[in-house]
């Protein structure tokens, strides 16, 4: 038999359900690997090898009564910012570096009905504040194409635990690209959905009207399990869409004649890596022989993007974060005077510099006489980008750009300049102020062997489409992909 570790969810399910090999099998290798590769990766906080053993153990009984579903039996891996219930939940952070969750998030429990099989959970830039994974307070996770280069952020623990072959696929958040940016650096398959298709119930906020629960895996089918598995309304979140469920039928059909994608022609700008322009258009191109039609189109609010996202992102980081205040759980400082002086140690020891910086910068843009001119503005502003998205959608199905302007950079080359830091995410921003549903997939390799992705993007609740589009292009690209051997 093939390596088992080279299967993806759709192959795997085959042999699980011939009874060809067990879970117990599947989620040994995969352990086995955590030991062996993990060190050098290092993409999980936590590996719960019990938990997954005893799991992998009741799939197997699962599927000898014929209770099978598509993820029965398979070992993933789930970002460190969704509660798993008494199953350390730290969101890479100091203040939450013992916390244990009294509940699931309603992602896990939607998994622990089918019966997955959960590995541990994955590493990322601290309260998903960042975009390579270097703010994490325990250590920073590697690029497993290049362990000198960052994985992407903030899920890069999920994306590189795809890409080295650590679990089979993985659960990340996206609140301004934290899906799609390292999934294009390490060579993975990454969706945010629209937003409140996937409910954030148990999901630890960042900034509650952009956060999106999605999915990592090796491949487009991938992607559309998951996604079909996490997805549907749930009454306990209020941003959650009533009657909203996703079904992945049709998504592989080979065919789409006479989709129109369009390209914005303020996504392909100066500072753009050449190898990264040349490879998306190559993969644009390829659209038209596929029986599609390209054509420009404008976003012109694109250049305010970034300025309103580190407005509205960080004024409800500031509001969501002041829940961390020694009082009720997580991280209490150990001496201090007084309530106010036990406040301020605890926040000041508790959250890391990035963290720190964001919630200033948004305590600021809520301040009295400043939020008119900022929080205000910022949401007048996105309105215009939702507003952008909803014209350019009346003339295309499918909007194809960059997913990032280069491909991964080295650990350390950003860490101070916080400025070209959040330019990593100028692409990937635009998605989430819309509340669009936005793709990354594989489209190439640059001269150093980093994979480069191309972004796709569609209208509200149009995942159908979305995925329909990334399998046609991943059939049509045919990228012969051998996994890094790490």
């Amino acid at each position: 038999m093939e390596n088992l570790l080279d299967l993806s969810i759709g192959e795997l399910r085959r042999l699980l359900d011939n009874k060809e090999i067990t879970s117990q099998e599947i989620t040994r290798a995969y352990l086995e690997r955590i030991k062996e590769v993990d060190p050098r990766i290092k993409s999980y906080v936590t590996v719960t090898d019990d938990l997954a053993m005893a799991q992998a153990r009741e799939a197997d009984e699962r599927i000898k009564r014929g209770e099978i579903a598509p993820l029965t039996g398979i070992p993933l891996g789930i970002k460190d910012v969704i509660c798993t219930k008494d199953v350390k939940t730290t969101c890479s952070s100091r203040m939450l570096e013992n916390f244990f969750p009294p509940y699931d998030a309603t992602v896990i429990e939607k998994l622990n009905s089918q019966g997955a099989v959960m590995l541990g959970k994955l590493n990322m830039d601290e309260f998903a504040m960042g975009s390579s994974t270097e703010n994490s307070a325990f250590f920073e996770t590697r690029n497993p194409w290049d362990t000198e280069r960052i994985p992407g952020g903030s899920s890069g623990g999920s994306a590189a635990s795809v890409a080295a072959r650590l679990c089979v696929a993985s659960l990340g958040s996206d609140t301004g690209g934290s899906i799609r940016q390292p999934a294009s650096h390490c060579g993975v398959v990454g969706l945010k959905p629209t937003y409140g298709m996937v409910s954030r119930f148990g999901l630890v906020a960042f900034a509650s009207s952009l956060d999106q629960i999605g999915p990592l895996a090796r491949n487009v089918e991938d992607c559309a399990i998951l996604l079909e598995a996490i997805s549907g309304h749930d009454e306990r979140d209020s941003t959650s869409i009533p009657k909203v469920s996703f079904s992945r039928d049709g998504v592989l059909e080979k065919d789409i004649k006479g989709l129109k994608v369009g390209f914005p022609k303020e996504y392909f700008i100066e500072g753009l890596q050449q190898e990264v322009e040349e490879a998306v258009k190559g993969a644009i191109n390829l659209f038209e022989s596929l029986g599609a039609e390209v054509k420009e189109v404008s976003l012109p609010h694109t250049e305010y993007a970034i300025a309103t996202y580190y407005i509205i992102a960080t004024a409800e980081a500031s509001s969501n974060l002041s829940r961390y205040d020694g009082v009720k759980y997580g991280f209490r400082a150990k001496e201090y005077e007084n309530l106010m002086d036990m406040y301020k140690k605890t926040r000041a020891q508790g959250f890391g510099p990035e963290v720190k910086r964001r919630i200033m910068l948004g305590t600021y843009c809520l301040s009295a006489g400043y939020y008119d001119a900022f929080y205000k503005k910022a949401s007048q502003v996105r309105t215009l980008i939702i507003n952008d998205f909803k014209n350019a959608f009346k003339e295309v199905d499918i909007i194809a750009a960059p997913v990032a302007p280069t491909t991964a950079f080295k650990l350390g080359e950003k860490v101070n300049d916080p400025l070209k830091m959040y330019l990593s995410d100028i692409f990937t921003i635009p998605v989430n102020l819309a509340g669009i549903p936005g793709l990354s997939m594989p489209c190439g390799f640059d001269q150093k062997g980093l994979p480069i992705g191309i972004q796709l993007m569609a209208g509200h609740l149009q995942e159908k489409t979305l995925l329909r589009t990334a399998y046609n292009l991943q059939e049509a690209l045919k990228l012969s992909f051998k996994w890094p051997e790490v």
